[in-house]
């Protein structure tokens, strides 16, 4: 263990400054350093990934850069409370899902924080929230408790410079209406919404334009077939009369975000990691732009997990980038985005 790592296992006082002031100051600039000393916090400090360190043969000792890091399987957010330290959430983020689903739950230590980091993460590539409108069309997100979807969005339409931002649930017409008045004014617009919502929006054949940016975050709900990403972009780019369509990913387990930039891939936030593990062996990294088990390191995540191995299929790139390309085999439908599992214990 490095001198400077011990030094900081000496002094953790108070946790949550001295987390968060270092990701502020090095999650650009020295990042490598802050993920070995955030790994070595939490193989001490999370009881939980401390004995998985230790079941897979990971001394945290004995890791010397980031690709020897194991990450925690994701649906241990479903059967445990995660957490480094010693404190009790009283928030906890939950998954959406079908009917008799076991929902993921991620506590919460520092809702202030969460809310920095996505509004940062959303700066990073498309300026500042507040700029713009926000009208939101997410059913069934506001119609549950804990989504950490609905909290950032109303963050953002709590925020935003112009009065016109909201939800509209089933106010169809009522969107359409403030879609219209506020392009005239050349004020830009992000309409974010559900899959399903959003493709019913677009059988009107609508003629937005460009002032109009339209932000999906997946999930069907039940509503019809999945479609492939390309298609669904497709459709509502014919429907909508805009020039191009993003997307988020996130999920419950990150307090990170990463936004879909217009050749197809994810940018994830500069708190956000993502790596790929060879799906059959989940210490071995395939290579850039090679098909693997997408993996996160969520620096956000300080007090709870920050190593996370997703169930998704994808392709990190050189520059950070990473694209989706599917679900591992048996996953079980879920809302935000890509669906999440839960493997055999």
């Amino acid at each position: 263990m490095s001198h400077r790592r011990k030094d900081y296992l000496r002094c953790v006082e108070p946790l949550d400054q001295y987390w968060q002031d270092r990701i502020r100051r090095e999650c650009e600039r020295d990042a490598e350093q802050l993920v070995m000393d955030l790994f070595a916090w939490q193989a001490k400090e999370n009881v939980l990934y401390r004995e998985f360190c230790r079941l897979v043969h990971r001394r945290p000792e004995h890791i010397r850069d980031r690709n020897e890091i194991p990450f925690l399987p994701i649906y241990f957010f479903k059967s445990h409370v995660l957490t480094s330290g010693s404190w009790t959430p009283t928030l906890f983020f939950r998954s959406s899902g079908t009917t008799g689903m076991v929902s993921s739950r991620h506590g919460v230590r520092d809702l202030d924080w969460y809310l920095e980091v996505a509004r940062q993460g959303f700066s990073e590539q498309f300026g500042d929230p507040s700029e713009w409108c926000w009208l939101a069309l997410l059913p069934g997100y506001l119609e549950r408790e804990g989504s950490s979807l609905i909290t950032m969005v109303d963050a953002f339409i709590r925020g935003s410079r112009h009065a016109e931002s909201g939800f509209f649930l089933r106010n169809v017409e009522d969107l359409l209406l403030t879609v219209e008045k506020v392009s005239s004014r050349e004020i830009p617009v992000m309409v974010i919404g559900v899959t399903f919502a959003l493709l019913q929006l677009a059988e009107q054949h609508l003629t937005w334009g460009p002032g109009v940016r339209v932000m999906e975050t997946g999930g069907m709900k039940g509503m019809g077939p999945e479609l492939i990403r390309a298609e669904l972009h497709d459709r509502l780019i014919r429907g909508l009369g805009v020039s191009s369509i993003t997307s988020e990913y996130g999920m419950t387990e990150l307090f990170s975000q990463a936004y879909l930039r217009e050749d197809g891939r994810f940018v994830p936030a500069s708190t956000l990691w993502v790596t790929t593990r060879d799906i059959h062996d989940p210490f071995a990294f395939p290579g850039y732009g090679r098909t693997g088990r997408l993996c996160m390191i969520d620096l956000a995540n300080y007090a709870t997990q920050a190593f996370i191995q997703t169930d998704d299929l994808g392709r990190v790139f050189q520059d950070g980038s990473f694209d989706v390309l599917g679900r591992m085999d048996g996953s079980d439908i879920r809302g935000c985005n890509l669906l999440v599992s839960d493997l055999p214990r």
